[in-house]
C-alpha cells in the first residue's frame, strides 16, 4: 500500500493529476483509483487511464496509502463524513479543495492525528502547467511534504508554504489565470480596433504573451529590466506605457490581487 493513491472526485483537476502522475512514471496506473459517484465519469477515467473505479470511496481508503481529495468545497463535509470510519493516522490527505483551510478537515473527521496536506492549484493543471502552494500540518513529516511535492511538480510547479499564505497564493495564482485571460482579451480586442482580422489578433496575443513569459523565464532578468529592453526614446512602446502609467495600471492589478486574497480569507472563516 506504500505507493498507493486514491482520488476521491474524478472532475477535470482530478483527471490532470492522474494523466501526470502515469505519464510522469510516479505512479503505475494499477497503483491509482478513483471514486466518482457519477457513472459516466468514472467509466471514462476507468477506461481512459486503465485505473479502479469505485462508486465510493471505502474501498480507497482500505487500499490507498496516499488520498487525494478533489471535490468542490461545498461537499468536503459531506465526502469526510462518509469517509471518517475509515481513515487512519498512516494515511496522507491531500486536498485540492479551495478556501477550506485544514483546522476544518480535522473537525469534520473529529481526529487530530491525520496527517493533511492543503494545496491550491491552478486551472493550467489542466495541461500540466499549475503554479500550487502547499502546507501541512503538525503530524507531516519530511517524506510526507516530499511526496506532495513530487505529486504537483508532475502538473506544473509548486512551492511549500506556511498555511498563512495560501490566501496570497489563493489570489495571486490560484486566481491568476483569470487575470491573464482578461489581459489576453483586451490585447486582442485593441488588434481588432486597429484593424487587424480577428484570427490574426489572437495569434499574435497569444503568441506575444506565450513569448514574453518564456523571455522572463529563461532570460531570468527581472521584469522591468526586460521592459527597459523593448522601450526606445520616444518611441511606440514608451507612448503606451506612459498611458498604462498613468492610468494606474500596476495599482489596478495590486488591487485585484489584494481584494482576491481578502475573499478567500473570508471564505476561509469556518465559524
Amino acid at each position: 500500500m506504500k505507493h498507493t493513491i486514491g482520488f476521491i472526485g474524478g472532475g477535470q483537476m482530478g483527471e490532470a493529476l492522474i494523466r501526470g502522475l502515469i505519464d510522469s512514471g510516479l505512479y503505475q496506473a494499477n497503483a491509482i483509483s478513483v471514486a466518482e459517484p457519477n457513472q459516466e465519469r468514472r467509466t471514462y477515467i476507468s477506461d481512459t487511464y486503465g485505473i479502479q473505479g469505485f462508486a465510493n470511496s471505502e474501498q480507497l481508503w482500505k487500499n490507498s496509502a496516499t488520498i487525494l481529495l478533489a471535490v468542490k468545497p461545498q461537499i468536503m463535509a459531506k465526502v469526510l463524513a462518509a469517509s471518517k470510519d475509515f481513515v487512519s493516522p498512516d494515511h496522507l490527505i491531500i486536498t485540492i479543495a479551495a478556501g477550506l483551510p485544514i483546522s476544518f478537515y480535522e473537525q469534520a473527521l473529529g481526529r487530530d492525528d491525520c496527517k493533511i496536506i492543503r494545496v491550491m492549484p491552478n486551472t493550467p493543471a489542466l495541461i500540466l502547467e499549475a503554479a500550487s502552494g502547499f502546507s501541512g500540518n503538525k503530524n507531516t513529516g519530511p517524506d510526507d511534504l516530499l511526496r506532495c511535492e513530487e505529486i504537483l511538480n508532475k502538473i506544473g510547479k509548486s512551492v511549500p508554504l506556511d498555511e498563512s499564505l495560501l490566501d496570497a497564493v489563493t489570489g495571486l495564482s490560484g486566481s491568476g489565470p483569470a487575470y491573464v485571460f482578461t489581459f489576453a482579451d483586451a490585447m486582442i480586442d485593441a488588434g481588432i480596433k486597429a484593424g487587424l482580422p480577428r484570427p490574426t489578433a489572437e495569434t499574435l496575443a497569444l503568441q506575444t504573451i506565450l513569448g514574453s513569459v518564456k523571455l522572463l523565464i529563461e532570460s531570468k532578468k527581472h521584469p522591468a529590466e526586460l521592459r527597459a529592453m523593448v522601450t526606445s526614446p520616444g518611441g511606440t512602446t514608451i507612448a503606451a506605457q506612459h498611458i498604462l502609467e498613468r492610468s494606474g495600471f500596476k495599482g489596478i492589478v495590486m488591487d485585484a490581487i489584494e481584494a482576491a486574497v481578502n475573499r478567500s480569507k473570508e471564505l476561509g472563516k469556518t465559524d
